[in-house]
């Protein structure tokens, strides 16, 4: 695989030089000295610390890496993203995601009307929020909403659905003040068992419907939102659906045709994608779930770090450095896949949230020039919280031979209360990060054999059973607690830490042209399904038989 073509070659060179030694190192001779590793190679920001000492990096190698983030116009290209500039080139289109959560107590260079446009949203948000939450807005019999149904895909789903479980103390701590909890609820996949399952559950009489689907076309969505309507109007006929459902598009002329009343349509923008839109009204059955000033927190903590990428130094950018270490691991030690592991359940969503962040923004093979990528360029990302984790897939990091690169993250404070807990999380989370560095070598698994009295027959045939080869490189992204303004943190870093591959590989992270693909060849084959249509698939054939 070749390099990066945005590396001149003197520097790919070097850069080459770095990964063949450090590659080489033992992890006892690479990890040696933690304290030194320590000084240069971890970077606290934002009330966030990132560790790279277990990565196979020094802090020459980091060096040669900032040179590369300086030399292909990285810092330019960060304030063309908050100027408003057309990043996204092949649907000319800004890139202005950050505008979503831009408060006006920081200077920033967004273009004044995008900012209004998104302050005159908020105050409606704002709005329909408190009516809900107070029992002003009820539903078509007069009853207070008690469940909020969201029905989307992709990024009208996952990134509500992640928010929703990791905010969970703020939910809890709400309930407590208000005595008042409303239960909150998604919907995705058109196979419709899990909407059938809630529409069992549900109350159609104090059930508010959000559908968040930008053009109110997307198959998905409105397979499962017809679904409810008809549940709906069954119960309460037709008349109550503008009292219960709200919805996120752009599309009026569809809402209309719907039902979706006037006063509960929400607007989302061209220049904000789908996997950047949770910080729009897409993010409204969340802030319904925690009320608008917690709410407003998780944007600010997205805005501080938005303000940290557009402003601090190469050398001390958290986005710049997690983007840089990632490329490292890709195009330098061909690792091609990136496992996330937090050790905090209640980013339990976390992982699946960044796999579209992260592979539909830089999973391309196309320069933004139109000639193909011939480097690598986003792994494959996955995970499970960590501790689970331990229990499942661990086996194979500490002893498999598919290489991933891993980001741990840790909480110093527990979300719960439960302090104690956590602390046991927080150790198995730096033993595990040890244990991945460090290894275990046949010697050292020799010499533990021995202590315990197993004979030197016994030694030679377990000892090469028990060697761990260490040297998996790994992050740790540490936080005090998670909470409203940090969550916001982290997705913000993750956000900016994709745009900065984007430059390095040479792409355009927010078109998502791959999943176009799926969703033509769908509407054609659909008539098939069911044998409306000649099924030239045998194993639609085979399926169609069986149903």
């Amino acid at each position: 695989m070749n390099l990066p073509a945005t590396l001149s070659a003197e520097l790919a060179q070097r850069l080459s030089a770095h990964a063949a030694r450090l590659g080489a190192a033992a992890p006892a001779e690479l990890f040696a000295d933690a304290a030194g590793r320590y000084a240069s190679l971890a970077v606290e920001g934002e009330g966030l610390l990132l560790d790279f000492t277990r990565q196979r990096l020094d802090a020459a190698a980091l060096q040669a890496l900032l040179e590369w983030a300086a030399a292909c116009g990285l810092p330019q290209q960060v304030q063309d993203l908050f100027a408003g500039v057309n990043v996204n080139h092949t649907e000319d289109r800004a890139a202005l995601h950050v505008a979503l959560r831009a408060g006006s107590s920081l200077p920033t260079t967004i273009p004044a009307g995008k900012l209004a446009l998104v302050a005159a949203e908020r105050a409606k948000l704002r709005a329909f929020v408190a009516e809900v939450r107070t029992g002003r807005r009820r539903g078509h019999t007069g009853q207070p909403f008690t469940d909020v149904l969201n029905i989307g895909i992709g990024g009208s789903d996952l990134g509500p659905v992640m928010a929703y479980e990791a905010l969970g103390q703020v939910r809890e701590q709400l309930e407590d003040r208000t005595g008042r909890r409303l239960r909150t609820h998604f919907a995705s996949n058109i196979d419709g068992t899990r909407l059938a399952g809630l529409l069992r559950e549900l109350d159609p009489t104090t059930t508010l419907v959000i559908i968040c689907s930008k053009t109110f076309t997307t198959l998905e969505t409105l397979t499962n939102a017809r679904l409810a309507r008809d549940w709906l109007a069954a119960e309460l006929g037709d008349a109550a659906v503008p009292k219960h459902f709200a919805a996120v598009s752009t599309n009026a002329k569809a809402m209309d045709a719907f039902g979706v009343g006037a006063d509960a349509r929400f607007d989302m923008w061209d220049w904000v994608g789908g996997r950047y839109s949770l910080w729009s009204a897409i993010g409204l059955a969340v802030e319904l779930a925690v009320d608008t000033p917690a709410w407003e927190q998780f944007l600010a903590g997205g805005q501080a770090m938005d303000e940290h990428f557009r402003t601090a130094p190469l050398a001390q950018n958290l986005p710049v450095l997690l983007g840089l270490v990632g490329a490292w691991n890709r195009n330098f030690l061909d690792i091609g896949a990136l496992g996330v592991l937090p050790y905090e359940d209640r980013l339990h969503r976390f992982a699946a949230y960044l796999q579209q962040l992260e592979m539909e923004s830089n999973g391309k093979s196309v320069r933004r020039n139109g000639m193909p990528v011939t480097w690598g360029t986003c792994p494959v990302v996955w995970g499970e919280p960590g501790n689970n984790a331990q229990h499942s897939f661990f086996q194979l990091l500490h002893q498999g031979n598919a290489p991933s690169a891993l980001d741990v993250l840790v909480p110093a404070r527990s979300s719960a209360g439960l302090q104690r807990s956590a602390d046991y999380a927080v150790g198995n989370a730096m033993a595990q990060v040890e244990a991945f560095a460090r290894g275990h070598t046949q010697a050292e698994a020799a010499a533990e054999l021995l202590g315990r009295g197993r004979s030197d027959a016994e030694v030679a045939a377990l000892a090469p059973h028990k060697v761990h080869a260490g040297g998996r490189s790994t992050t740790v992204l540490a936080f005090q607690q998670l909470d409203a303004p940090t969550l916001g943190k982290l997705v913000a870093l993750y956000e900016h830490k994709v745009y900065v591959q984007s430059v390095l590989w040479d792409l355009n992270p927010f078109d998502q042209w791959g999943v176009e693909l799926g969703k033509k060849m769908a509407e054609g084959l659909a008539p098939a399904v069911g044998g409306e249509a000649p099924a030239n698939l045998p194993v639609l054939g085979w399926l169609n038989a069986r149903r």
